[in-house]
């Protein structure tokens, strides 16, 4: 039987918002997978804008291979939550665990917000 147990992002300090510092790849680290091959992270990722310009936001979901990897969304100027990632799905990987990583245009005007529902079979 599977056992679930919500964590925050590793990226994260106790459960605190993760400023997008990077400007290109590889990106800001927001969260780093387990390297179980039998644990799942549904990731569930929140996006904030506090710049009064829109600002596009580029996840690389575990990988930095374009177009495969990248997520990429734009956030409306003083805009959040939006919602980046609906619960998306990355596995546990003993030869190197998956990263989620983020970048933007303009450092520290984009914040990341989320939690993870980590899934142990």
């Amino acid at each position: 039987m599977a056992t679930y147990s919500k964590i925050t992002l590793s990226g994260s300090t106790d459960g605190r918002p993760i400023k997008v510092a990077a400007t290109a790849t590889p990106g800001t680290t927001l969260h780093t997978g387990s390297s179980t091959a039998t644990t799942y992270d549904e990731i569930w990722l929140y996006g904030m804008n506090s710049d009064t310009t829109a600002r596009k936001l580029t996840i690389e979901w575990g990988g930095t291979s374009a177009p495969d990897d990248l997520i990429e969304v734009t956030l409306a100027a003083e805009s959040g939550l939006v919602l980046l990632t609906p619960g998306l799905v990355i596995k546990g990987n003993a030869s190197a665990a998956l990263v989620v990583k983020a970048f933007a245009a303009t450092t520290n005007v984009l914040t990341i917000h989320g939690y993870v529902n980590r899934i142990a079979v």
